[in-house]
C-alpha cells in the first residue's frame, strides 16, 4: 500500500504497489523500491536508489543519493526500544526518543560502488 500522503518524485520503480508499505516518507527520483518494503514517516530516500526487498526504513532515517540497502535491512531509531514504559503499560509514540540516521556513500569514486554505506547518529 502507498498511502496518499508519501512523496514519489519522477521515475521511482515499485513494481508491486500492493506489496510495500509506504506511508509520510519522500522518495526521490529514479529510485527503485522491492517488494515486501516498508518506509515510514518522515522517512527520507534520495535518488537513484535502489532499495532491496524485506527492508524496513523507520521513522528519522535519510539515505542520500546513490545508495544501495541490501534485502532483509532494517533499521532501528531508539538506543533503548521497549514495548512498555514505567509502570508496564504499552509505549506509545510519544514515549520513543527518535535518533535521526543518515546512510551516506563512503566512496567517491563512483555512484556504482556506493553500495557501502555507513549508518551514523546525527542528533544531539
Amino acid at each position: 500500500m502507498i498511502a496518499s500522503d508519501v512523496r514519489l518524485a519522477d521515475g521511482v520503480e515499485i513494481r508491486h504497489p500492493d506489496l510495500v508499505n509506504l506511508y509520510g516518507c519522500e522518495v526521490g527520483s529514479g529510485t527503485r523500491i522491492g517488494t515486501f518494503v516498508e518506509v515510514q514517516k518522515r522517512a527520507v530516500i534520495g535518488q537513484r536508489c535502489k532499495i532491496s526487498s524485506h527492508s524496513f526504513i523507520c521513522s528519522g532515517v535519510t539515505i542520500e543519493d546513490e545508495i544501495f540497502i541490501g534485502h532483509g535491512v532494517m533499521f532501528t531509531n531508539d538506543l533503548f526500544p521497549r514495548a512498555t514504559a514505567d509502570g508496564g503499560a504499552l509505549q506509545t509514540e510519544a514515549d520513543w526518543d527518535e535518533i535521526p540516521t543518515r546512510v551516506c556513500s563512503v566512496c567517491c569514486s563512483s555512484p556504482s560502488v556506493a553500495g557501502s554505506g555507513v549508518s551514523r547518529a546525527t542528533g544531539p
